[in-house]
């Protein structure tokens, strides 16, 4: 099932909600930490989609859908795409890091009942490597990106377009990678660091 920008537009998630469980999501999940400008988070929407990824989170500072900007920068993939809003990228981390996500993404693919699964995820799991978190930002303790080992499930982080992601949750992260730059301009797009970092991790 392949939408264009009008379809997608156009498409009511009733009408798809079935056909979007026959896709195949990759344990890949982007947690964006203050975006500010509504249309990065519209693209970021779009990449998500491309990548078929688990979930994105939304946190902080930054608008949801259905904000007008989001819609319009996203050609709809906001309703395709799982997502859910954190006040802080902590928030979204201990939840990935509780083993809850895993668990039901295991029990939903082993066909379990809504009740089953229910269940067997009320009690968090005892295991802070269940998902490997990665920040992607200029820091003292950054590596590039080709140099970091990757592992699945993984979370990306991506910070505000002006001062990155904060220092209380690089704390949180289990690396830290950038890309490198050899011109004036200190940083790329948000979008476009996303996608090459994300696009990376996949070929690998």
């Amino acid at each position: 099932m392949k939408l264009n920008a009008k379809q997608l537009r156009d498409v009511k998630e009733e009408d798809i909600t079935e056909k979007l469980k026959t896709i195949k999501r990759r344990p890949i999940y982007f947690i964006l930490e203050n975006i500010y400008d509504t249309y990065n988070i519209g693209g970021l929407f779009r990449l998500a989609d491309a990548l078929a990824i688990e979930k994105m989170y939304i946190c902080g500072q930054s608008e949801i859908p259905p904000n007008s900007k989001i819609k319009k920068a996203s050609i709809g993939t906001y309703k395709v795409v799982p997502w859910t809003y954190k006040k802080t990228a902590k928030e979204a981390i201990e939840e990935l890091r509780s083993g809850v996500i895993a668990r039901i993404r295991q029990l939903a693919e082993t066909k379990q009942s809504q009740k089953e699964i229910a269940t067997a995820t009320t009690s968090p799991r005892d295991d802070n490597n269940i998902v490997q978190i990665i920040a992607v930002e200029q820091h003292l303790t950054s590596i590039p990106y080709q140099k970091a080992g990757y592992s699945l499930p993984l979370a990306l982080i991506f910070g505000n377009e002006t001062y990155g992601v904060t220092e209380e949750t690089l704390k949180l992260c289990d690396k830290i990678v950038e890309i490198p730059m050899w011109g004036i301009n200190k940083s790329l797009n948000v979008i476009v660091s996303a996608a090459i970092i994300s696009y990376w991790v996949v070929n690998k």
